[in-house]
Parts: structure tokens; C-alpha cells; sequence
């Protein structure tokens, strides 16, 4: 029995209800929680943005990503780091005339070709190969004019969060009294720091 109809349906069905889930369900995440929950943090410009449905049925949103730095993870200066996401771009429609409505659902990162990010990518699903980031939308950051944000203004980033003395510069240390953007390098190199010098296992920031 071919399967695969029956999928595609499922999954229309479903991603009528998932949305309102997700959003009920996502909850700020502090760089603690950021760190923890990543296989790799880099920074780049996303060089594509395409979508598809897998030979399984299983729509998708694929991201590559030139590397411009990486704080955690092997993935060399101008190498391009690509992954695959849950749900489509946009609805489309299929060969045989229905239309698949499955797009990525609410609170998942939405992403464009040539901005600039910072992501903490979550390990890939072991049954599928899809993944995003941790803490879903809480954990791509855009950078603009040298300031870095996430969807959600940066709220909670450092909320619960304590530093050993002397850890932190000047400049990082004034990030955690700030409201909204942070300046991209003093961001990145706080998040390099705390992974290269494991921060979280030795007790200085928890």
C-alpha cells in the first residue's frame, strides 16, 4: 500500500492545530538554556532559502548558511553549513491537485537569503535529519547595523543568569542591564567564551 497520500493528508490535517500549540508551548530560553541545547552556534549570512517535500512526504525547509565564525561546533571560516527545518516556506500545490498547507509552524525561525544571523543550532532529529534552532525562534538572532536581536527582542536572555567575577569585559557586562538589541561582537564573543571555556561545567555563569 503506498502510504505516502496518507501522510501528506495527515500532516495537512495537523498543521491546522499545531500553531497555537507551539506558541502556547515556547517559552523564553536564557543563554544558559541557549548553550546547553546546541550542537553548533555560528555566525553568517544565509546564502539560500528553499523548500520541498522529502521522498518520505515530509515538508521541508532547507537554509544554507556561509560561515562567517563558529563558538561551538567544527565549521571552518567561508564554509556553508546547510540544514533542513520542519514545513514549507509557503502552502503549495501537489501533482494531484490538493493543495499541502504545511508550513513551518508558529514559533519556529522563519528565514531570508542574504540577512546575517547568529544561530544555536539544535542537533538534528534522528529519524527525519530535521532540525532548527534551540529554543526554536528564541535562538536565531539577525544582526543589523551591528546590533543582534531575536524575534522576541533578546527578552529573558540573561534573566537568571550569574557570572563569575572577572568573566565578563566591560562592555559584555553592560549587555545584561540592556533592553533590546546588543552590539553583534560583544554578543558573539561572550558566547565564545563561555563555550571554549566551559563556563557552564566549571560554574562560571549559572
Amino acid at each position: 500500500m503506498n502510504i505516502k497520500p496518507y501522510i501528506l493528508a495527515l500532516l495537512s490535517v495537523l498543521m491546522l492545530l499545531v500553531p497555537g500549540a507551539y506558541a502556547a508551548k515556547l517559552k523564553p530560553q536564557n543563554l544558559k538554556q541557549l548553550i546547553s541545547a546546541s550542537e553548533s552556534i555560528l555566525s553568517g549570512q544565509v546564502q539560500s532559502v528553499t523548500d520541498g517535500i522529502s521522498p518520505q512526504g515530509l515538508p521541508f525547509t532547507e537554509v544554507t548558511i556561509k560561515v562567517n565564525s563558529a563558538a561551538k561546533g567544527k565549521h571552518a571560516k567561508d564554509s556553508t553549513y546547510t540544514f533542513r527545518q520542519f514545513g514549507l516556506t509557503e502552502p503549495r500545490m501537489l501533482e494531484n491537485g490538493n493543495k499541502m498547507l504545511a508550513v513551518s509552524p508558529e514559533g519556529f525561525p522563519r528565514w531570508h537569503a542574504n540577512e546575517t544571523v547568529i544561530v544555536f543550532m539544535h542537533e538534528a532529529a534522528s529519524l527525519t535529519g530535521l532540525r532548527t534552532t534551540a529554543g526554536m525562534a528564541h535562538g536565531k538572532f539577525t544582526v543589523q547595523g551591528g546590533k543582534v536581536s531575536n524575534e522576541f527582542g533578546n527578552y529573558g536572555i540573561f534573566d537568571n543568569l550569574e557570572f563569575a567575577d572577572g568573566a565578563l569585559s566591560e562592555s559584555e557586562n553592560r549587555m545584561l542591564s540592556v533592553a533590546g538589541a546588543y552590539n553583534a561582537a560583544d554578543f558573539m564573543s561572550l558566547v565564545g567564551k563561555a563555550v571554549s571555556e566551559q563556563w557552564i561545567s566549571n560554574g562560571k555563569m549559572k
